[in-house]
C-alpha cells in the first residue's frame, strides 16, 4: 500500500530533523577540532617547536627555553652537495680566523669531539661558502648567542646537505662564553648545515627531544668582537632578531 500524505510528510520531517541532527554535530566536531588545535598550536609556541619548524630557525621566540638556536635548511628535492667526510678533521685541532665587518675572530676546531662538525665547516671555509654572508640573528635575553652561516640570512639556509646525529653536546646543557656550536631545527639532531653560533656570555640551552648542540670549538681571540655586537642590541628593540650593528663574514681562513 502506497504511504499516504500524512506519512510521506512524516517521514520527510523525520529525514529533515536527522539531516539538521547530523550538521549539528559536524559543526560540534569542527569546533572541537578547531580549539585542539588552537591549544596545540599555543603548546608548540610556548616550546619554541613551531617557530623552529618554521625556520628554523632562527624566528623569535617568546621564553628563554624557546630561544635555542636553530637552523631550517632551504628545501631542496634532493641534497646538492656531498656531506664532507668526517675523516677530513683529522681528529686533531684547527685553527681558523673569521674576518667579519665588525672585526676578526679567532676560533680553535675540535676535530677529534666534533669530527663531522668539523670537516664541514673546514669544507665549507676552504671553498668560500661563508664569504658575504651575514650574521643573521642576535639572542640577547635567555640565552647570549650570535648565530652565523646562513647564505640567504633569512634563518632557512643551508649549504644543500644536512648531517647528524649530535656531538660533543654537554650534558649539562651549560654553553660557556666561547663556546662554537651548530645551530640545527629543534627537535631534529640530523639538520645541521651551514649555520653555526657563538656564544658570548654563559648560557643554559636546554636539551629538546633529538639533545643539546654539537660544540666544535671555542673562540680564543675576538670574543669581545662578538660582544661589541650584543652590547648594540637587536634591531627594533627586541631580544631576538637581527643584529642593530649588521655583521657580515668577509672570510674564513682555517688551517
Amino acid at each position: 500500500m502506497a504511504p499516504t500524505q500524512r506519512e510521506r510528510e512524516a517521514a520527510r520531517k523525520r529525514q529533515a530533523k536527522w539531516e539538521a541532527q547530523q550538521a549539528a554535530a559536524r559543526e560540534r566536531r569542527r569546533r572541537i577540532a578547531a580549539i585542539v588545535a588552537a591549544v596545540v598550536v599555543l603548546a608548540l609556541v610556548g616550546t619554541g617547536i613551531v617557530a623552529a619548524l618554521l625556520g628554523d630557525s632562527p624566528a623569535p621566540e617568546p621564553t628563554p627555553a624557546a630561544t635555542a638556536p636553530t637552523a631550517t635548511p632551504t628545501p631542496t628535492p634532493t641534497p646538492t652537495a656531498p656531506v664532507p667526510d668526517p675523516a677530513l678533521a683529522e681528529g686533531r685541532t684547527w685553527t681558523s680566523t673569521i674576518r667579519t665587518s665588525a672585526g676578526d675572530i679567532t676560533l680553535e676546531l675540535d676535530g677529534a669531539a666534533a669530527p663531522q662538525a668539523v670537516a664541514s665547516f673546514v669544507t665549507l671555509a676552504q671553498q668560500g661558502f661563508f664569504d658575504g654572508t651575514p650574521c643573521h640573528r642576535l639572542v640577547t635575553a635567555g640565552i647570549f648567542v650570535l648565530q652565523c652561516g646562513d647564505p640567504t640570512g633569512t634563518g632557512t639556509g643551508g649549504p644543500g646537505y644536512t648531517f647528524g646525529p649530535i656531538e660533543n653536546a654537554p650534558a649539562d646543557d651549560f654553553y660557556p662564553a666561547g663556546t662554537l656550536a651548530m645551530a640545527r631545527r629543534g627537535g631534529d639532531g640530523a639538520s645541521m648545515g651551514s649555520q653555526f653560533f657563538l656564544v658570548y656570555q654563559d648560557s643554559t640551552i636546554p636539551s629538546d627531544a633529538a639533545g643539546g648542540y654539537t660544540v666544535f670549538g671555542r673562540i680564543t681571540q675576538g670574543l669581545d668582537v662578538v660582544q661589541a655586537v650584543a652590547d648594540a642590541g637587536v634591531a627594533g628593540g627586541a631580544s631576538d632578531g637581527a643584529p642593530a650593528t649588521p655583521v657580515t663574514i668577509e672570510g674564513v681562513e682555517t688551517q
